[in-house]
């Protein structure tokens, strides 16, 4: 018994290094991402001239104004519902796509499957740099260029890849019993796809809606080359960017920071949302 005892302190003293190391590189690399965004939440209470007097210390006067100016005055606020807008409904609808293509693939067999999901795959490998120009072209011919709906389909197109991916080997490992009783029961294809095999891969729908929201709110490059006729349907990465590079040095620090906020606070909130759901089904799986 002692020499079994010994053995299990050898192996729980040779487990500690690993877990000790691993804190440390997680307790550092939390503070490289914490502390930079606590100090622009910080500075965006402050002057311009205290962010540069004394970036860490306490604002001498709480500016919530700084708030206001962002929203207003910088055209933040009518680009962040514009935002709203186009990348909420993308999600929506490349979500619905993306589930019912991934589902198609993945549980039924028909000529070109393969062939679909292959071309679904190099869609990930294609630059979204080359597709800009015949992009431009293809939405100024059907008079959508630089509107929104014409931006939430290029949106819609540029995830739609990644989720089948992500969703085809999810739905692969659903057990193929569920939905063969459910069509003894009755249900046709369209209600054991929505009621039964969908609700069973909310965990795979969560994690891919989390990383097509992050991919979407933060573009850049579709909404600069794809949008710009119209100023009042300016998204939030054009605004922001429009707004850090006018007048040099004469730029509101105070008022920017906490555009940046602004920014940043709703992809917080959909990745906590989210990763709620995604416990809450994965703990709700390993229960039944």
């Amino acid at each position: 018994m002692s020499a079994v005892a010994d053995g299990r302190r050898r192996v729980a003293k040779g487990d500690a290094a690993p877990a000790v190391m691993s804190h440390v590189v997680m307790a550092i690399w939390s503070l490289i991402v914490v502390v930079p965004f606590l100090w622009t939440v910080l500075s965006s209470f402050k002057t311009t001239r205290e962010i540069f007097a004394s970036p860490l210390s306490l604002p001498a006067e709480w500016q919530f104004s700084n708030y206001v100016t962002a929203w207003d005055d910088s055209g933040i606020g009518a680009a962040f519902l514009n935002t709203v807008l186009v990348v909420g409904s993308a999600l929506v609808i490349v979500m619905i796509l993306g589930a019912m293509c991934a589902y198609i693939l993945a549980r039924f067999q028909f000529i070109g499957r393969r062939f679909i999901y292959y071309l679904m795959l190099a869609g990930l490998t294609f630059p979204i740099f080359l597709a800009i120009v015949p992009l431009f072209f293809v939405l100024r011919n059907i008079g959508l260029l630089g509107q929104l709906p014409g931006l939430t389909i290029t949106y819609v197109a540029f995830a739609l890849p990644f989720t089948v991916f992500f969703l085809y080997s999810f739905f692969q490992t659903l057990p193929e019993e569920i939905a063969e009783a459910a069509r003894v029961d009755g249900a046709s294809e369209w209600r054991t796809f929505f009621q039964v095999m969908l609700p069973m891969a909310r965990p795979g729908m969560a994690s891919v809606a989390i990383f097509n929201f992050l991919g979407l709110w933060n573009q850049f490059v579709l909404p600069v080359a794809l949008n710009n006729a119209d100023p009042n349907n300016r998204l939030l990465s054009q605004v922001m960017a429009r707004f850090a590079s006018q007048a040099g040095y004469a730029v509101d620090f105070g008022a920017l920071f906490a555009a940046v906020v602004i920014t940043v606070v709703p992809v917080l909130v959909v990745y906590v949302v989210f990763q709620r759901q995604l416990q809450g089904s994965v703990s709700a799986g390993t229960l039944k």
